[in-house]
């Protein structure tokens, strides 16, 4: 398996989806992608119906990450949004993390309670208290493979050049990847990718505050991850409701059987053969 830094280091652009759950986690994985990302704001949606606004919590987010990376053999980075409290916390939170198998973590320097970067209300941290966070995280990782990605979402509240600055800083105390959230423009992008000497992420969110760019000409621009989170989540939500709208409509699914998977397909997402196997060994053996 590529480790995370090896992919992040590569000659090309790293395209990651956001997962919530351990089956769209392995649904990633068997498409082909070779990296996924573990979102806050899913987790928040399906655990809790809740928007991104500071709802999870550390033993949410790491039992969660436990499930995601048990379930594929591809490398997860979560969403740890700002380390539930202070470096200390964030100090146990990456132990704990590294333990479930996760490959890296995105730490943030908003206020607590956080809430989705595409809101509008954010506040952020001095640059001082934020850094005690991520030496933290830095010094309480046991592999060097262990991805640190320092996120700042001083954009929307101090302005793109104090979020450049903070990124560039964030790099020189530790980080390995650095993330300017919801850059409002696509010159705004390119200012980013030409004053941050580091890996950066994009966050391509559909409908949020960043205009969607395709890979190659984010690559273009210097961003190595291009994050597209909540794809997922909103192809799921649109689906269930298209087809719970239709059996509420007519008492059946049959108009939209065609947009659904196979009782087979399923069971092979989920490997049931594998398990079937495993079964009859067991059997035979008496």
């Amino acid at each position: 398996m590529n480790t995370l830094r090896k992919l992040i280091n590569g000659p090309k652009p790293l395209v990651i989806p956001g997962v919530y759950d351990a089956i769209g986690a392995k649904i990633a994985q068997k498409v082909g992608f070779d990296a996924m990302f573990q979102t806050g704001y899913g987790t928040s949606a399906t655990l809790f119906g809740m928007p991104d606004y500071g709802f999870v919590g550390a033993t949410e987010t790491v039992e969660n990450a436990r499930r995601i990376c048990r379930a594929v053999r591809v490398p997860v980075i979560v969403d740890s949004d700002t380390g539930y409290g202070n470096a200390l916390s964030v100090w146990k939170l990456v132990n704990e993390l590294e333990k479930a198998g996760a490959a890296g973590i995105f730490l943030e320097d908003q206020r607590w309670p956080k809430r989705c970067g595409h809101m509008a209300g954010k506040e952020v941290v001095e640059r001082e208290e934020y850094v005690e966070k991520l030496q933290a995280a830095v010094d309480a990782r046991k592999s060097k493979d262990f991805i640190i990605v320092a996120r700042t979402d001083a954009r929307a509240t101090l302005g793109l050049d104090e979020a450049i600055e903070r990124g560039r800083h964030y790099k020189k105390m530790g980080a390995d990847v650095v993330f300017v959230e919801a850059p409002k423009s696509v010159d705004e992008m390119r200012k980013i990718g030409k004053s941050i000497n580091a890996p950066l992420v994009a966050n391509m969110i559909e409908g949020g505050a960043t205009p969607i760019v395709s890979a190659r000409e984010l690559h273009k621009m210097g961003f190595k991850i291009i994050l597209y989170p909540l794809s997922i989540l909103y192809a799921n939500t649109y689906a269930t409701l298209q087809t719970l709208r239709e059996l509420k409509k007519s008492g059946t699914t049959s108009k939209v059987r065609k947009n659904l998977v196979s009782f087979d397909e399923f069971n092979d997402i989920v490997e049931l053969p594998k398990f079937r196997n495993l079964e009859l060994r067991y059997k035979k053996s008496k």
